[in-house]
């Protein structure tokens, strides 16, 4: 979909949102529980899995509960798109456009295997197509690309895998029988400009982004909305930096106030060590969130830092799960009894179970 399509699409949620009975401005008018799942890039790796993935979402949904998925772009395309950027800063203009051209093929092939019906098929592949001829026009710049512009220029080229998963995991949700409609996140989550590592603006992005997803709720749409990205001011796509998927997830299930995160990945849950490389690893099932952030700060991979602060905020639930083994119950992050539910806010930049299924 044309940047352009994507504003028009925006604009008519926000109007559909403003005349329906259960939406009064920023308050959505609902009792219903919302769950906001993230999927990273190995649950997405080709239609099988989007289609799995798509089957956790259509379990969940239910007359009483909301769900907002957050996307990350299939495994591996972040760092072909990074190759892209590098081989434009090398100087190599038909190598980067070839490449181009190639994770288009890759996306469009994935929409063959998800064997739509032909006319939501062309849709979807017009849109895919629409998406390859931007990748290809920032692949192939007049000139080449001055110091100043190239985070920028990255940023942009990176943001394409999000955007063209949420398009296919759309696709996937409506095959599974969810309505389903892709959201860019950078039509709402606002950053500052530091490129390739931007910081939100909490407030504001939560103001916008409650006017396009609460609307989508209101007309028993499934928002996908794409990880990693978001824009600044003046419409420039920034990215949250490597590996901010989780925290991606996280500032969407705040914005709408999800009673819980599910952070599907290819682990059983969080262990005490990395389960790949010992023996004495042992699985968590239950986290408080100054748990886990002791965790995190000891070194242990458990989530993005960012994570929890944003989680405790509304004392959030959070699972982690494996989405190869959804009957395993995962672990569960929540407040301690009795705590404040407080999480050490994080430094550096300036810038199937659900709550009582467990």
């Amino acid at each position: 979909m044309s940047p352009d399509a994507q504003q028009d699409l925006a604009s008519d949620q926000r109007s559909a949102g403003a005349q329906d009975p259960g939406y009064r401005g920023e308050t959505y008018i609902s009792t219903n529980e919302i769950v906001a799942f993230k999927f990273g890039g190995t649950s997405l790796l080709g239609a099988d899995r989007m289609l799995h993935a798509a089957g956790l979402v259509s379990d969940a949904v239910t007359s009483e509960r909301n769900v907002v998925v957050v996307v990350s772009a299939m495994k591996g395309i972040t760092d072909r798109l990074l190759a892209i950027v590098r081989a434009l800063e090398a100087g190599c203009r038909s190598d980067a456009r070839r490449d181009a051209e190639h994770v288009l093929r890759l996306h469009l092939e994935v929409l063959r295997d998800l064997h739509l019906d032909p006319s939501h098929h062309d849709r979807v592949a017009r849109e895919l197509d629409y998406l390859g001829k931007d990748l290809q026009h920032d692949a192939s710049p007049q000139t080449q690309s001055c110091a100043a512009v190239r985070p920028a220029l990255q940023d942009r080229i990176a943001s394409y895998g999000e955007r063209f998963s949420a398009r296919l995991f759309a696709a996937a949700l409506d095959r599974s029988g969810v309505p389903a409609v892709p959201v860019s996140s950078s039509e709402f989550v606002l950053t500052c400009n530091n490129f390739r590592d931007a910081l939100p603006q909490i407030e504001e992005t939560r103001r916008r982004g409650r006017e396009i997803l609460l609307p989508l709720f209101a007309s028993g749409l499934v928002p996908v909305v794409t990880g990693f990205i978001g824009a600044t001011p003046d419409g420039r796509v920034t990215t949250l930096g490597r590996n901010s998927s989780d925290y991606s997830a996280a500032l969407i299930a705040h914005v709408v106030d999800a009673d819980e995160l599910v952070i599907w990945t290819d682990v059983d849950g969080i262990y005490t060590a990395n389960p790949h490389e010992s023996t004495e690893a042992k699985l968590l099932h239950e986290l408080s969130y100054d748990q886990a952030h002791a965790l995190a700060a000891a070194g242990a991979k458990v989530l993005h830092p960012k994570v929890l602060p944003l989680a405790a905020e509304n004392k959030m639930v959070v699972w982690v799960r494996n989405t190869f083994n959804p009957q395993f119950r995962g672990t569960r992050i929540a407040p301690a009894s009795g705590s404040d539910s407080s999480v050490p806010a994080p430094h550096g930049c300036h810038n199937s179970n659900f709550r009582g299924a467990a």
